[in-house]
């Protein structure tokens, strides 16, 4: 009689304390005094892509010129690893997946000569950035399986998210970071989009060589514009060369007078390899100095002004709203 009793106290005892052991044994479930998880102990969620990015297939030209068919999730993780800072904000991160979604799309609807047995191509002067997840995790070193998940979070996020003007998927370009103010596409590329206009831009000093300069010898000034327009008179002192310049509706530079002739302010970005048309030129007898504010051409979405919007706690639908004036979002998918 007391050897089943003491069984039965045995089994009472597991009955209870069983569970309390396991629950000790799970890393997922112990917790330190103040409620946060262990400090040795990393979560990492990874995020599937949504189940419109998961039907859509798009084939990609890699950059060894083979044609691979993927998912729109996988690509657009490749894509968006590439294009911004895995350390933005979420909801930044969100806007640059939708603006990849819809140029991928728009690309899939009107095929490239540049590469016509695929939809798109890895070479970002031609389509969009692309590293492959190996090479962007051993960028990332130690904040790798982190940044893994917030880029498929974002992916997932924004299933088959894309942006239509009047019904139209848009041209969806974007750039590194604006001097306070976008620039109309028309200012550009002379042709005017409805969606592309000039827009303000929060972004400033927190960017990465927000202000740079490029110094110039004035014999190389000489030689580099004579070669584009020999038809300049580049005599005397560098001051007298350069007239008033035109600026455009962001502040940059739409064109100015170089040596008695108009040349535009992409033109000379160009020619001197300057970070924006945001410029400003000094002189002295032997040197160009450009001393130039943000990078990129400057028409829709700027990525580090998205990420500045984000941190104002925007949402990534009111960042894409701001940038590509008069869109609409909604979902869409190609089998």
């Amino acid at each position: 009689m007391k050897q089943v009793a003491a069984t039965a106290l045995i089994l009472l005892l597991l009955f209870f304390l069983l569970p309390l052991l396991l629950l000790r044994g799970d890393p997922l479930q112990s917790q330190e005094e103040d409620g946060s998880l262990p400090l040795d102990h990393t979560v990492v969620s990874p995020v599937p892509s949504g189940e419109l990015d998961t039907g859509t297939q798009i084939q990609v030209q890699l950059s060894d010129g083979t044609v691979s068919t993927m998912s729109m999730g996988d690509y657009l993780w490749n894509v968006v690893a590439a294009e911004m800072p895995a350390s933005f904000e979420l909801e930044a991160l969100k806007a640059q997946a939708v603006a990849a979604r819809t140029y991928a799309m728009r690309k899939m609807e009107h095929p490239s000569q540049a590469h016509p047995d695929a939809d798109v191509c890895t070479d970002h002067t031609c389509c969009q950035a692309y590293i492959e997840p190996e090479q962007a995790a051993s960028n990332w070193g130690e904040n790798a399986d982190v940044y893994t998940a917030k880029i498929r979070a974002a992916v997932a996020g924004t299933d088959g998210v894309v942006a239509k003007y009047n019904g139209q998927l848009i041209d969806a370009v974007f750039f590194s970071s604006a001097a306070g103010k976008t620039v109309d596409a028309v200012e550009v590329w002379g042709n005017s989009v409805p969606y592309l206009t000039s827009v303000e831009s929060p972004e400033g000093e927190e960017v990465p060589n927000y202000h740079s300069t490029v110094e110039v010898s004035a014999a190389d000034f000489k030689t580099n514009f004579l070669a584009a327009h020999p038809d300049a008179v580049l005599e005397g002192d560098p001051s007298s060369w350069f007239g008033a310049p035109q600026l455009n509706s962001a502040g940059g530079v739409e064109s100015i007078s170089v040596g008695g002739v108009s040349t535009s302010g992409n033109e000379m970005r160009t020619l001197f390899a300057l970070r924006s048309t945001s410029f400003t030129i000094s002189t002295t007898a032997d040197t160009i100095t450009f001393s130039v504010t943000g990078y990129g051409h400057g028409v829709g979405m700027s990525q580090y002004g998205a990420n500045a919007m984000a941190k104002e706690g925007k949402t990534y639908e009111e960042i894409l709203t701001w940038y590509y004036t008069g869109i609409e979002l909604t979902t869409e998918a190609t089998a």
